[in-house]
């Protein structure tokens, strides 16, 4: 089971997203059996950001003075789940997630979904310094996107 703390530093997601701890566990109520981890106890945090924000952390933790949609701070890079484990923490920016500021809301919740579960396949272990490693990646988030959105519209 996925236990998710989900945390707001910018007003605006609430414009988006009336109850956001209650969208983000659906996502991962709705992920494949073996991404839910039925008999373990594991954690995440979920910060709602803003491009400002999330350019300081990029800038401080990978070098790069930029903002991004997403970053992902695995807690522990070899990755074995115990039976009770904190996976890390995932941080999105609602500038990217609502650009272009026309979409509509389900094109907004969509491409936080997909950003949501980019995270957490790093969170995972995933990456995509290689081209291979970015296959593999984009196949697994693929998979998962299709398995989340059918459930959660």
């Amino acid at each position: 089971m996925i236990n998710i703390n989900v945390f707001s530093e910018e007003k605006a997601w609430s414009k988006k997203l009336k109850k956001k701890e209650l969208f983000f566990k659906k996502i991962c109520n709705s992920l494949p059996k073996n991404y839910k981890f039925p008999n373990e106890k594991v954690s995440l945090s979920l910060m709602l950001s803003n491009n400002k924000n999330i350019k300081k952390l990029n800038k401080s933790f990978r070098n790069k003075n930029k903002s991004t949609d997403v970053l992902s701070f695995p807690f522990d890079k070899k990755n074995k789940i115990s039976k009770k484990k904190y996976l890390g923490d995932i941080i999105i920016s609602y500038d990217f997630m609502n650009k272009p500021k026309s979409q509509g809301l389900n094109v907004f919740k969509e491409k936080l979904v997909r950003t949501f579960i980019h995270g957490f396949l790093h969170l995972l272990g995933y990456d995509h310094i290689k081209n291979d490693d970015y296959k593999k990646m984009l196949k697994r988030e693929k998979i998962l996107f299709k398995s989340v959105i059918s459930k959660i519209n």
